[in-house]
């Protein structure tokens, strides 16, 4: 079972910010001959890293609500030009919207087992994605998603 991590998406007000964010990476690291993907650079490295690598994700909280994850593709530690530890987490160029799922604020990371994170929102069917996202919202409210 794979193992995923969670992360407030700071500076993003919307999926589409975050859409735009990993489009601009992605055409920086297309530009410098790598493969598409967005760098995530936190602080402290995760302890299970192969847990993660094994098909996780990294799931967005953008306004206090899951709404989007990105594969991990790649886990990388090293050391920055002040001597301080970090970490990359290298994400796949893909956004994937999840059924939103409320989540209150927290610090830094988080691991997310495979029971708590939301579904994807094409596993909903056919016509879901294409609903505006207020009217999803308002259903997922109701319980009906």
């Amino acid at each position: 079972m794979a193992l995923h991590l969670i992360k407030l998406c700071v500076g993003a007000d919307s999926i589409d910010d975050l859409r735009e964010w990993v489009a601009e990476r992605s055409l920086r690291a297309i530009a410098a001959g790598l493969d598409p993907h967005s760098v995530h650079t936190t602080r402290m490295a995760p302890k299970r890293m192969e847990e993660l690598l094994d098909g996780g994700s990294l799931y967005w909280v953008i306004k206090g609500q899951v709404q989007a994850r990105q594969k991990l593709l790649d886990i990388e530690t090293f050391t920055d030009g002040e001597g301080i530890s970090r970490c990359r987490l290298m994400l796949g160029p893909e956004v994937i919207e999840t059924v939103v799922q409320p989540k209150r604020p927290f610090q830094g990371w988080r691991y997310y087992t495979e029971d708590d994170v939301p579904r994807d929102l094409t596993s909903l069917g056919a016509g879901i994605a294409e609903m505006p996202a207020d009217l999803r919202r308002e259903l997922t409210d109701l319980g009906l998603l």
